[in-house]
């Protein structure tokens, strides 16, 4: 196996790096003159009639100002650009909060999403410890909507999504929002040393362990609003791109590192349980999803018995999987996690990236052929902007936080 595929030698390092300056470069055509984010196409081309979108939006804030942070001035501007568009066009200055989108008219993509409002945690964090102007304000502004509208401190969860007044909360509750929300306060905690939002994090992981153990460590994603498990929500939907039926092994992975950032950072002494239990939600997302049809690659969902369902390959289930061996081996030392690495690695200079962008393809269909019928283009650079980084950075700390350590 060549040795820019295998951990800690110097030409994987190498081959990480010059990904990332190439994701860096494909990205850059992304602002709207309002600083929302335009959806990107095949060739890094904005898709204007995709409209601009908070999530999207955020997540490039986040990358541009890791990408200045590294040392790339020319990434400054367009992490100001996101900003910009966070403090403006997408901003409900009448009601608080932030607007789900904007569709390409201008017109207002209904309903505020917690999912969209934990990217805007996160990016501002960073933005924060990029030292952009006025990422304290927003940062502060962000925490104050979110703790007023989504956290809920009996449950220890986030609320899912309101109505663009927040007048009325949906009833849907979601585990892809509290997923990412820990994400986000991990971030919060590490950029401003609240550590609040480090417990918070934990009564999430908490409740999600407990789910995960009565399941055979495959997590529910979909609740009803008292939080019962909703197993067989949208069945007949099954590859819907936030709400999809069954078991979706590429967050079974995510949360495995979330859970192991997390104990290494506020829990040492209980730290090896919960990884114990990260490595069971790691294992079993790859058995049930690697090569599960014969062919390379990552299958996006499973069943409960953790049979195949969605048999497509999307590009952040590896970049995850990327993400999440190298943190396992970093803390166990277990060879298995390096040589899981170094198989990932393989598969995405074979399948997955597309040498002619310099980015990652978003989808791919079971004989790992493009296909868009979820993710078509290539909507931002986050998943696979992090899987450059993650790998060699200390576990215990969020992106961000790391690179203005080091």
């Amino acid at each position: 196996m060549e040795r820019k595929y295998l951990l800690d030698t110097e030409e994987n390092k190498k081959f990480l790096e010059e990904l990332r300056r190439n994701l860096l470069d494909f990205g850059r055509k992304f602002p709207s003159p309002g600083g929302g984010s335009y959806y990107l196409g095949d060739d890094g081309t904005p898709w204007p009639e995709k409209g601009r979108e908070t999530w999207i939006t955020s997540r490039m804030a986040h990358v541009y100002s890791i990408g200045y942070m590294l040392g790339g001035a020319e990434n400054g501007p367009l992490a100001d650009a996101a900003l910009k568009g966070l403090r403006g066009e997408l901003h409900d200055s009448a009601h608080g909060g932030w607007y789900a989108g904007l569709n390409a008219d201008g017109s207002i993509m209904p309903s505020k999403q917690c999912y969209a409002h934990a990217f805007v945690i996160l990016a501002v964090s960073s933005a924060l410890l990029a030292d952009r102007k006025g990422a304290k304000e927003l940062l502060d502004n962000a925490l104050a909507v979110y703790d007023l509208r989504f956290w809920d401190e009996a449950e220890g969860l986030s609320r899912d999504t309101w109505d663009t007044d927040f007048t009325t909360p949906d009833r849907y509750r979601g585990l892809n929002a509290n997923m990412h929300t820990v994400e986000a306060f991990l971030a919060v905690a590490d950029a401003v040393g609240d550590e609040t939002y480090r417990v918070r994090a934990g009564r999430i992981i908490d409740r999600v362990l407990g789910w995960a153990r009565e399941r055979g460590w495959r997590i529910p994603e979909h609740f009803s609003s008292d939080w019962i498990p909703q197993l067989e929500m949208n069945r007949e939907r099954p590859d819907d791109p936030f709400k999809p039926y069954g078991a979706t092994p590429g967050h079974g992975i995510e949360w495995a590192r979330l859970i192991t950032q997390w104990a290494l950072s506020a829990d040492k002494k209980s730290a090896a349980s919960y990884i114990e239990a990260a490595e069971h939600l790691y294992t079993t997302a790859v058995g049930d999803a690697w090569n599960a049809d014969g062919a390379p690659g990552l299958v996006y969902t499973t069943d409960w018995s953790g049979c195949p369902v969605v048999h497509d390959r999307m590009h952040w289930t590896l970049a995850e999987a990327i993400n999440t061996s190298a943190v396992l081996y970093r803390v166990t030392g277990k060879d298995q996690y390096a040589q899981d690495y170094a198989q990932f690695m393989v598969y995405l200079d074979q399948a997955v990236l597309d040498h002619k962008t310099g980015s990652w393809l978003h989808q791919l269909d079971q004989n790992n052929q493009v296909i868009g019928t979820v993710w078509p283009g290539k909507s931002d650079l986050y998943h696979a902007f992090q899987s450059t980084l993650i790998p060699y950075l200390p576990p215990e700390l969020s992106i961000a936080a790391a690179i203005a350590k080091q």
